[in-house]
């Protein structure tokens, strides 16, 4: 049927558009002349059932013929209705729909009603919409600029209209650049074109929007933008939101210049560097000269004696004069008259609006005084440096060129800036003698290398950090475990200076701890995690206590390996430290692929444990970060060096690590953070220094422990020891074979010790103890413990190991 195109929305969300909405004609008296295939979708009613029919009679129930009647009254009054009625369904359900109906006057003066209806819930959602487009033109606080696809202006809303002074007609029709001045213009035609012709929106992008109609105004918009396109993908232009946020741009400038002004005194833990900082702001603006004289202990690190007395030491003068009569590094001499001297003495600061130098001020020739009095200094103000009750030195700023002396406000400005410096003047200080306490104490915490451990050959660089921000806390260790085993340890407390100092001397006492209980890696990993978390409370709490600035513990990385010489098997587990590199005899060098797990101190998280086999003769390497962070920061770059010198493991460990620090650490290099380098060769004990038998746990497995016992001491030439080995092995397998189920294996290993291992498949742990004359068993621990030197218990996934180590008779 022809319905007027007219009457249908180009919009694909309108739910009456074509296509969407379903259509009926109704002549005047009511009756259904048209009927659209959609309506016949939506209401279930062919055409040939409806057409020539009273709308009344089968679309309408009983109880809404009310709704319907005013309905059709409003319609005959004013042309047209739009509203929500409640129809029936063909199969007898109510159905409510959206209608909008229009009369159309066809030849001579026959009227007809054209209904389009579509599902209610559709056409609210689409007024909803409807009302939030009319909202975002005409009242949304956030501007609204949209573009056609040639990139000019179609339409703005009135926020954009009252930000600009604009008028929302004039830009219409017209590109940025024509209301905007040209610097600002290109950026944002640019920014249009981008997203017009890529697609990518662009969010929260701030640029300068001066106006041309009032050019001299700044003006900072934050803009997002986006393309539109219709349902066919069609481009219909760009869409910008834009926020004016010229307000907090000026306020973060001002915060920004602020904070500048803050950050330019003190940013290193260095006297002199500070004083100097000190002396550079002050010439900027406020004097022509500036000198900074500190006490001699503040030079060296050290506290001044109370009463400000002592030799001043010129550490900063500003700008650079040659002219100038003291130099850096010189002693002041002053005498009680000058105004230096009684600012010390008084500890307040001494204007001298309009100031004469005389020559009896400083104790010097007379030709240095004649140098400073042709400068033409007029005005001087000078100021205590004073931090936490303590006088450090003072600042003297002069004036030579400006016409007016130093003023009320002068005098302020300046003592905020003393003020500031004096605080930072002594953190420095404070700091370099604090740098010296944690060196002294860190060098006494570090072990020495072992070097007759039969699993691995060690080789080891350390280098403390040096300058800012002090001492740090990296450390190493090796420590030797049951069985010929080995332990390698590499760790970095986070922080510097003495705690960090005394918490590394902690945690490496910790690790040696946990190394003797025989835990696995990944279990001594999260017991430090435990211990790293206590310490930081410990310390907070401390702190807490003597209201002072303590340095935190605020977490560590940490690295444990353990090698064994008989399997060639190694297990490693960390927390959050760089992995291990492993070098292989035929030269293939590879980072191990070792889960990082969480820094220790974060608490709540698993460790996993890593597990490889090494040939004879492998590199075993751990380092601390700032091995690699030395040489321009670049870790893979830095990590390539470290591999490249680590391909020729068959060099000795010493010129292995030379190379590393060659290739890796800049020559006369300071470094910021401590660097440890830990590099192990391994070794494999020969197959015939390790013997090991299965037993089956009977009565009979104590006696053939015995005699498998004997038989290889006496193979091994330890004859000598064959009595207390047997007795020993005797009695483990003995318990083995009262507490546990299964085989026993029993095991011994040739070294620099001897070494008698029972393992089984009960996790029960042997206990030490006393027996009384009455008690008939409880003895046999005791005896090995009085046999051997050594005896302990470590743990599997499939069970446990008794071990014990007896030490070989001398030649």
């Amino acid at each position: 049927m022809g319905t007027p195109a007219t009457l249908f929305s180009e919009s694909p969300e309108d739910p009456f558009a074509l296509g969407h909405g379903g259509s009926a004609v109704l002549d005047d008296h009511g009756t259904v002349v048209g009927w659209s295939t959609r309506a016949q979708e939506l209401l279930g009613y062919p055409a040939k059932e409806v057409i020539g029919r009273a709308w009344p009679d089968f679309l309408i129930d009983a109880r809404d013929l009310p709704l319907a009647r005013a309905a059709v009254a409003v319609a005959m009054r004013t042309g047209g209705w739009f509203g929500v009625l409640p129809v029936r369904h063909r199969d007898g359900r109510r159905v409510e729909l959206g209608f909008r109906a229009r009369a159309i006057t066809r030849e001579g003066e026959h009227r007809e009603w054209v209904l389009v209806g579509a599902p209610a819930a559709d056409v609210v959602a689409w007024q909803r919409d409807r009302a939030l487009l009319d909202g975002l033109y005409r009242r949304s606080p956030i501007g609204l600029v949209i573009h056609g696809p040639d990139r000019r202006v179609i339409r703005i809303n009135r926020a954009v209209e009252k930000a600009s002074g604009v008028p929302a007609d004039l830009p219409v029709g017209h590109r940025p650049g024509e209301f905007l001045v040209d610097e600002d213009a290109g950026p944002a035609e640019e920014r249009v074109r981008h997203v017009l012709e890529t697609g990518e929106p662009l969010i929260f992008t701030e640029q300068s929007a001066r106006a041309r109609h009032d050019p001299g105004r700044e003006r900072m918009v934050s803009v997002s933008a986006f393309r539109m396109e219709d349902a066919a993908g069609r481009v219909l232009g760009v869409a910008e939101t834009i926020e004016d946020v010229t307000a907090r741009h000026q306020a973060q400038r001002r915060l920004a210049l602020l904070n500048e002004a803050s950050a330019r005194i003190g940013t290193s833990l260095d006297v002199r560097q500070t004083a100097h900082e000190l002396a550079d702001v002050a010439v900027h603006g406020l004097a022509d000269y500036c000198s900074v004289d500190l006490l001699r202990p503040v030079t060296l690190g050290d506290e001044p004696a109370p009463g400000a007395s002592g030799p001043l030491i010129r550490v900063a003068f500003s700008p650079p004069e040659r002219r100038i009569p003291f130099h850096e590094g010189e002693v002041i001499p002053l005498l009680p008259e000058s105004p230096q001297a009684r600012c010390l003495a008084e500890c307040r600061p001494i204007a001298e609006r309009r100031l004469s130098l005389r020559p009896e001020w400083y104790a010097m020739d007379r030709r240095r005084v004649e140098i400073a009095l042709g400068l033409g200094v007029h005005s001087l103000i000078v100021l205590p440096l004073v931090a936490r009750g303590l006088v450090l030195g003072i600042v003297s700023l002069w004036r030579a060129r400006h016409s007016e002396p130093f003023e009320e406000d002068d005098v302020a400005v300046a003592q905020e800036f003393s003020s500031r410096a004096a605080v930072c003047i002594d953190n420095a200080r404070r700091f370099t003698q604090q740098q010296n306490a944690a060196l002294t104490l860190q060098r006494s915490l570090l072990p020495g290398v072992a070097s007759d451990l039969p699993a691995v050959d060690v080789a080891c660089r350390y280098f403390p950090a040096s300058g800012e921000p002090g001492i740090g806390g990296d450390w190493f260790d090796v420590i030797p475990l049951s069985g010929a085993r080995v332990a390698l340890v590499v760790g970095d407390v986070v922080g510097h200076g003495i705690h960090a100092a005394a918490s590394m001397g902690r945690l490496r006492a910790a690790v040696r701890t946990l190394a003797s209980l025989d835990l696995e890696p990944d279990e001594i990993v999260a017991r430090l995690d435990d211990l790293v978390s206590l310490l930081a409370g410990e310390l907070e709490a401390t702190a807490d206590d003597n209201e002072s600035t303590v340095e935190q513990v605020l977490g560590a990385t940490c690295l444990y390996a353990v090698y064994d010489p008989v399997s060639r098997h190694c297990s490693m587990a960390r927390a959050g430290h760089p992995a291990p590199v492993v070098s292989t005899p035929d030269g293939q060098v590879d980072v191990v692929d070792l889960p990082a797990g969480p820094p220790l101190g974060l608490g709540g998280l698993p460790f996993e444990t890593y597990d490889l086999d090494l040939p004879e003769g492998s590199l075993l390497t751990l380092y601390t970060n700032g091995l690699l962070e030395a040489r321009d920061g670049d870790i893979d770059v830095a990590l390539e060096s470290l591999r490249a010198c680590l391909a020729h493991p068959e060099d000795s460990l010493d010129s292995t690590c030379h190379a590393v620090v060659e290739a890796l650490l800049p020559k006369d290099y300071l470094p910021s953070d401590d660097i440890a380098l830990l590099v192990a060769r391994t070794r494999v004990l020969p197959p015939e220094n390790v013997a090991s038998w299965q037993l089956p746990l009977e009565p009979t497995a104590a006696a053939r422990a015995r005699e498998l016992t004997t038989a290889k001491l006496a193979e091994w030439g330890l004859t000598d020891l064959a009595f207390t080995t047997e007795l020993v092995a005797s009695e483990l397998v003995t318990n083995a074979y009262r507490y546990a189920a299964g085989p026993v294996v029993l095991r011994l290993i040739r070294t620099h010790c001897l070494i008698c291992e029972v393992s089984d498949s009960s996790h029960t742990s042997p206990h030490l103890r006393r027996a009384l004359t009455t008690d008939e068993g409880g003895r046999g621990l005791f005896l090995v413990a009085q046999l051997t030197e050594r005896w302990g218990t470590r743990y599997s996934h499939d069970g446990k190991t008794v071990w014990t180590e007896q030490a070989l008779p001398s030649a």
